[in-house]
This record gives C-alpha cells, sequence and structure tokens, in this order.
C-alpha cells in the first residue's frame, strides 16, 4: 500500500491487545473502522495508511462484542420500572421500601421484584399491611417466586395461606396481571439495552418473546442486535407456524429478526418440575415433558421453515427428547445448515453427551447457575442426589466431546454482568467441566453469533464493527479477578453505545 496516500477512516484504534477470535489471525494491536465495518486488523504500523479519530489503547484487551444467548429483556427492563426490592439487606428497610413504592405507584397493581427469602419471610398478612388498597405480586430476583397479598390471591382463584407462591399458583397470578402497553415495552427495552451496552453485549437472544413483544421491536432505534424467540403454545400443533411466519416477515428490520422459535420441554430441578429419566431423590415424582409425538411435528415444521429452534430443557428426560426431536426433524427434512439448542441443561444422562457434537446441537449455559452461591443449587442437588448431582450443567464435558457451547444469563435472573459467568465458568468444581478463558470467550462471540445467525462474533476486515474494549487484558489477570474487569467502550457499527466516564 501506498502511504503517501492517506485513507479516510472513522476510527483508528491502536496500541491495544486485540483479540481477534479469527483463527487466521487471533491477535493484533490495531482496528481501523469505516462506514461500521472493520476495515484494518494487524500492528500499529499499518493504521498509518488511514487518517480519522485516533484513540490510544494503551495496552488494553479489545474484543468482539458479546452476546448474551439467552435472556428475557423485556421483563427484565420492565422490573426497572417497578419497584425494586433487592437494595434492601433488612425485613425492616424492605417493608419501608415496599411501603414506598407503593405510595409513589399510581398503577391498578403493585408490581415488583427482588426480595430474598434470606431478608424476609412473607406472609399474605404483612403485605395486606404493606398494600392493603390493591392487589400486590412481588418476585425473587429469579422470577420464580412471588410474594402477594389476599387481593391477588382473590382475583387469581388461588388459596394460599402463606402468600407464597411458585409454578402453576405463580403463573395463574401472572395470567391475570395488567399487559404492558407498547410504550412500556418499548421504554422497558431502552432501559435494558443501556445496561446492556454498559457490559459489552452488543447482540442477544430474547428467550420467550409473545406476538406483543415482537411487535413492540418492530421499528425501534436499537443498540444491541436482537433475534426473538416466538413463543410456542404446547398446546397447539403445527398449524400455529403460519403465525411465527408472518410475524417473522411483518417485523424484520437492520438490527432485529424473530427467526427463532422458543419451547418449554419442563420446569425446574429443585421445584421437581424439570423432566427426569429416573425419579427425584427420595420421591416418585419424574416431571413431564412434551409428548414426544406433539413435539416432533411442531419441531419438523419449524426446522423445514428455517427457523431457529431454542428449548428450555433442564431434566435429563427434556435434554433426550429435545435431542431426539432434532434428530427426527434432520431424517425428515434433509440435509441443511441447522443451528437448533438447548438453554440450561441442568442435568443430561452422558449418553446424550455425545449427541450434542454428533446433531450439531449448540448447549446454551447460564454458567453463574453453576456455584455454590447461586440460589437454588442446594436444592437443586438435594433433588437430584448426589449420583446424578455429579452431573448438573455439564457444559465442559459436551465442549470436550465435541458440542459447540454459548453463553447466557437468563437475565433478570440472576446477573446479566458476562464477566461473573466467565470466571464461574472457567473455576467451577469439577475440574472437569470448566472451560478454558479461550472457549468461554469463544462462547459469548465467535460461537454465539453463529448460533443466532448473527454474521459478527470476530474482528476480522469487512466484518461489523461490533467491538468493545476493557479496562484490563483477561488473559493476564488471575481467573478469580474476572468478575472484575469494566468495559470502557461498547461500539455497535463502529458508532460508541456505550463509553465509561474518562476514556
Amino acid at each position: 500500500m501506498n502511504c503517501s496516500v492517506l485513507l479516510a477512516a472513522a476510527l483508528i484504534l491502536r496500541g491495544g491487545a486485540v483479540y481477534t477470535l479469527d483463527e487466521a489471525k487471533p491477535w493484533a494491536s490495531a482496528v481501523v473502522i469505516d462506514n461500521g465495518r472493520v476495515v484494518y486488523v494487524g500492528d500499529d504500523a499499518g493504521t498509518k495508511a488511514y487518517t480519522g479519530k485516533l484513540v490510544d489503547l494503551k495496552g488494553r484487551l479489545v474484543l468482539p462484542g458479546l452476546h448474551d444467548s439467552h435472556l428475557h429483556p423485556m421483563s427484565g427492563g420492565m422490573s426497572l420500572l417497578r419497584c425494586r426490592l433487592g437494595e434492601f439487606k433488612t425485613a425492616s428497610k424492605l417493608y419501608a421500601g415496599v411501603r414506598a413504592c407503593a405510595a409513589a405507584s399510581k398503577s391498578e397493581w403493585l408490581m415488583g421484584r427482588g426480595w430474598s427469602p434470606g431478608v424476609v419471610t412473607p406472609t399474605v398478612a404483612r403485605l395486606d399491611e404493606l398494600v392493603p388498597d390493591r392487589p400486590a405480586f412481588l418476585t425473587t430476583e429469579d422470577g420464580y417466586t412471588a410474594w402477594v397479598n389476599s387481593k391477588a390471591l382473590k382475583l387469581a382463584g388461588v388459596e394460599s395461606d402463606g402468600g407464597v407462591l411458585r409454578g402453576e399458583a405463580a403463573a395463574k397470578v401472572r395470567k391475570i396481571l395488567p399487559k404492558p402497553t407498547q410504550a412500556e415495552y418499548r421504554e422497558a427495552f431502552r432501559l435494558a439495552a443501556a445496561r446492556l451496552n454498559q457490559f459489552g453485549i452488543t447482540s442477544l437472544v430474547d428467550a420467550n418473546a409473545s406476538a406483543a413483544v415482537v411487535n413492540s421491536y418492530a421499528g425501534m432505534e436499537l443498540t444491541v442486535r436482537v433475534v426473538a424467540a416466538q413463543q410456542i403454545d404446547p398446546g397447539r400443533g403445527p398449524e400455529q407456524v403460519d403465525e411465527l411466519i408472518a410475524l417473522r416477515a411483518k417485523t424484520r428490520g437492520p438490527r432485529f429478526r424473530a427467526d427463532a422459535a422458543k419451547f418449554f420441554l419442563d420446569g425446574e430441578l429443585d421445584q421437581h418440575t424439570a423432566a427426569m429419566l429416573e425419579p427425584y431423590a427420595g420421591s416418585t415424582e419424574r416431571g413431564s415433558p412434551i409428548p414426544a409425538e406433539a413435539l416432533n411435528a411442531i419441531v419438523r415444521r419449524l426446522d423445514a421453515e428455517g427457523f431457529l429452534i431454542h428449548m428450555h430443557a433442564m431434566g435429563d428426560r427434556a435434554v433426550r427428547a429435545g435431542l431426539d426431536a432434532f434428530e427426527a426433524a434432520a431424517a425428515a427434512n434433509g440435509a441443511r445448515d441447522r443451528r437448533h439448542q438447548l438453554a440450561h441443561i441442568g442435568v443430561a444422562n452422558p449418553e446424550d453427551i455425545p449427541r450434542f457434537g454428533k446433531l450439531g446441537v449448540t448447549a446454551n449455559y447460564t454458567a453463574i447457575w453453576a456455584q455454590p452461591e447461586d440460589e437454588a443449587f442446594a436444592s437443586s442437588q438435594a433433588a437430584l442426589g448426589p449420583a446424578r448431582a455429579r452431573f448438573m450443567y455439564p457444559f465442559g464435558s459436551i465442549a470436550n466431546a465435541g458440542g459447540r457451547v454459548v453463553g447466557s444469563s437468563d437475565w433478570p435472573s440472576p446477573s446479566m454482568n458476562p464477566f461473573e459467568a466467565m470466571e464461574v465458568a472457567v473455576t467451577r468444581e469439577p475440574a472437569q467441566e470448566r472451560l478454558t478463558l479461550a472457549r468461554i470467550l469463544a462462547a459469548y462471540t465467535k460461537d454465539a453469533a453463529w448460533a443466532a445467525h448473527e454474521e459478527t462474533g470476530t474482528i476480522e476486515i469487512g466484518k461489523a464493527a461490533d467491538l468493545i474494549v476493557l479496562d484490563r487484558n483477561l488473559f493476564k489477570i488471575k481467573a478469580s479477578e474476572i468478575h472484575k474487569a469494566r468495559v470502557l467502550l461498547t461500539l455497535l457499527d463502529g458508532e460508541p453505545v456505550y463509553r465509561a466516564a474518562g476514556f
């Protein structure tokens, strides 16, 4: 290149440690961006051919923008619009917080999120005292446990002496909660997206999007790329796919696609609702997945129509049912580019672990759940018993057997910070279930981009300039310090969507 003729560029980043995730050129020190695309990746000397805004990285780590492959940004964002109870660490402060929120809110229901069973023992009587004038529905941070008052119980037709609901009882109350307006959904997403960008997330999968949610995305100016997994109604058959196809076509935009579909194959381990091959410890319960014939019929149709199929599968029986359905769809529809995935995989039978690689099915993990500090970890272990508990969250085993693994937060449960999850993935016990730092970074970048059909995930010439700059080099710190990493700059199509103060 003749360096006497300078090429115009929008942004020149140099003097850094650029981890490209491109196998042909994994490391560089500089990146040049123009018109939202990467036009140069290499050493600092090569940037002399370009003129534009110059940023001295001062040795900082640059990564592709991160992907969160399974979260609920609309419901998470909606919780930011309602009572936030997680900051209250004593019962008296929590009660005062609920009273203050009730006084400030004019809504038909009082809704909130974040109280902890370790802080308060909730009762109907106490919540009736705090919120006497309207129904109240307050959940824990993970959203699975709800504290309700008597007005809410009466409206839902639920009997409860304690006022703490889970599973079907909580679902009955959820069904009668006021539906958000499109304006509320959009404001909720703007709040969620701002937080996501702060953590370096430039792409996500909305893991359970109703038609109302999908329509709310349409036409929004997004600061993150979104793939929406449209809800599948297990009570209906393949005919519902026609509606998903129409909504997919109607709502597609530059940064939004509704070309995924979401199944719930089962529930949760600690609630004994995850579908198991053998009964839970000390129980005859096994949970129940969707009947195979009905599941296979819908999966076959979705697969034929090119949808990315996304399944919640927590128990080993549900995992097997999902893998069987994908295998049957491939046999029926013939060879094509499939990028289906199972999410969570709380436990998998050892016989099914190699099938992920053989069938090309992606394993989607919320790694932060695989730590003893997680609220449901100990109770899930107890539900499984010691023999099966050894196989909880086997993402290391799946990766070592040739399977593709992607990372996710399932936010708002419990944290959207990807660096916390990365640390758990590289330090967890047992050691055979750990991932290397390089592998977990791939799970949040190039592998996640592949699974979502997003042509990003690496820093290569010609690709969209979705990049982040960190305050420290993850490869040069202790694994136990990964959670401390902070994002200084997040670029989407070469434009800053987040910039830390002072950078």
